[in-house]
């Protein structure tokens, strides 16, 4: 993709960092590759990792996926942000429910997403913040981005999607932002919750269409049959990103009937194992609840569908364990289903 269109400005210079590729332990070395029998796996990080002291780390998260031996990711921008120097976001309260990023990724827009936080209104810290974002945002050099990147295609690893949302208050300027930091990642695709109002998917619509890209919505227990329609009337830059689990906690149906009406338009998909209403909407390892991923993975390969299922480990990590070792499980899990 061309991004002449843009002139970003410099910010300030500072040496790189070192990849964390070459200083690896000589175990970790060979590249990995979660390509099982045509069906490509990846994973939602930092989120699957959160547990883990270094989540937000791009280095750790390197290597997480690395260990786990996952050759796709999809990343919010917090990690990718903070490597390329951007300012610390402000604290976000404790009862705003998780750490995944929201519709722009971090600050008073992130916690605005997520429930308790948005009631109040933002702090006057997370206002400061999100304004200190903003104008670092527009300033920032792709080159710093471009380096994040080859630092994850080096080791082996594909970011297909930036999970960061622009809200329908933002400014063209962060639209083109959003978009152009996914493009210099590698991506074909931001990512984010489906919006109730349809002049948002438009104007998001419009954006991806210009960047020749994607916006995957994504839906939580929300989820019908017929949720996506309206964006995807809207735009071919509109696309779908089905939540398996949260489609059977929701519905109590299979979301295999979802995923053969929409694959044209699946943008990328969503695996955990939930249980449905009737056995209380719980989230458990895999292979333990009601979701049919083995069923939807072997779908996957006997349609020849080319999105990406992704692991989200949202289960509870038992005692002794920890995010890697129960995200690998799930890897497992789907190397074994696609055998």
């Amino acid at each position: 993709m061309d991004f002449t269109r843009r002139d970003f400005g410099k910010i300030a210079a500072a040496t790189l960092p070192v990849a964390p590729w070459a200083a690896l332990p000589a175990t970790l070395t060979a590249k990995p590759n979660s390509s099982f029998d045509g069906v490509q796996i990846g994973v939602i990080a930092p989120y699957s990792y959160r547990a883990m002291p270094d989540a937000n780390n791009g280095e750790a998260i390197l290597k997480h996926l690395i260990t786990n031996g996952l050759s796709s990711v999809e990343l919010s921008p917090e990690p990718i942000e903070a490597w390329a120097g951007a300012p610390a976001p402000a604290p976000i309260p404790s009862n705003t429910g998780g750490a995944r990023g929201g519709s722009g990724g971090r600050g008073a827009t992130a916690a605005a997403g997520r429930g308790g936080a948005a009631e109040r209104g933002p702090t006057p810290e997370q206002l400061a913040a999100a304004a200190a974002l903003k104008k670092w945002r527009l300033s920032a050099s792709v080159d710093k981005f471009k380096a994040f990147r080859k630092m994850y295609n080096d080791a082996g690893v594909h970011i297909y999607e930036v999970r960061i949302l622009p809200d329908m208050n933002m400014s063209d300027e962060e639209y083109e932002y959003a978009f152009t930091l996914a493009a210099s990642l590698g991506a074909n695709q931001i990512g984010g919750e489906l919006p109730t109002d349809l002049k948002h998917t438009q104007r998001l619509g419009d954006f991806a269409v210009k960047h020749k890209m994607l916006v995957a919505y994504h839906a939580h227990t929300q989820a019908t049959l017929t949720a996506w329609d309206a964006a995807l009337a809207q735009s071919k830059g509109n696309a779908a990103q089905l939540d398996c689990g949260h489609y059977v906690a929701g519905t109590g149906l299979s979301p295999i009937p979802v995923i053969e009406k929409l694959h044209d338009r699946m943008a990328n998909m969503h695996l955990k194992d939930r249980t449905t209403p009737e056995h209380g909407q719980k989230n458990l390892p895999w292979g333990t609840g009601d979701t049919p991923l083995a069923e939807i993975l072997q779908l996957m390969r006997k349609k020849k569908y080319k999105f990406t299922a992704a692991i989200e480990l949202e289960y509870p990590v038992p005692a002794g364990s920890d995010s890697v070792a129960e995200v690998g499980k799930c890897v497992e899990f789907c190397r074994k289903a696609l055998a």
